[in-house]
């Protein structure tokens, strides 16, 4: 009688950060051809985790590189540069910078009233997996805010601690009103150690 149920790998890193960078995106290539997937969202801030993607995944999928909104780090300051995003465009990257699904408001109501909102108490929440896990799962939300990906098509999300990236997940996105209809389908790979 056969299984109700399938096998697949996940890789556990030993530590978290960008030394994953590669193998995250050697098996997110794997993975990501075995399923057909469509579209790979990758995390940039200056726009190098996206140029990695770009050569690891030898164009055979749509990569979505989302950004930290302007004024993240200081007012009026973009991280990801004019060049490096005209650079990205030619490339057929799609980019998408806006505001955190977990952050936005509800950090600016912590930081003028000291008091935390759903939204971060659910980032929180998610960070028990590992900074990438909640990160992943953010983009989902944000790209399919933004029209980027379609709700009903599974995709590879990936995040990462501090740089680069650590972290993919197979996973049907949701719009951010409706987080709950997002499923993790597999984790490919994470960081055991966070």
């Amino acid at each position: 009688m056969e299984s109700a149920g399938y096998d697949t790998s996940c890789r556990y890193h030993l530590k978290p950060g960008e030394t994953n960078t590669e193998t995250t995106l050697e098996r997110v290539y794997r993975r990501g051809k075995e399923l057909s997937i469509k579209n790979i969202l990758v995390p940039t801030c200056t726009g190098r985790s996206a140029f990695v993607a770009i050569e690891a995944l030898k164009g055979e999928f749509g990569i979505i590189a989302v950004t930290h909104v302007t004024g993240f780090l200081k007012p009026d300051t973009q991280e990801l540069s004019e060049e490096n995003r005209t650079v990205l465009l030619g490339q057929g990257i799609k980019i998408l910078t806006a505001q955190h699904a977990f952050g936005g408001v509800g950090r600016g109501v912590r930081n003028k009233l000291g008091t935390y909102q759903v939204d971060e108490i659910m980032a929180f929440a998610l960070r028990v997996f590992g900074q990438g896990t909640k990160v992943a799962i953010e983009l989902a939300l944000m790209a399919a805010d933004a029209g980027l990906i379609r709700t009903d098509e599974d995709v590879i999300s990936l995040g990462g601690t501090s740089h680069g990236v650590d972290t993919a997940l197979l996973l049907k996105p949701a719009n951010s009103s409706n987080i709950f209809d997002l499923k993790v389908r597999e984790v490919i790979c994470k960081p055991a150690q966070f």
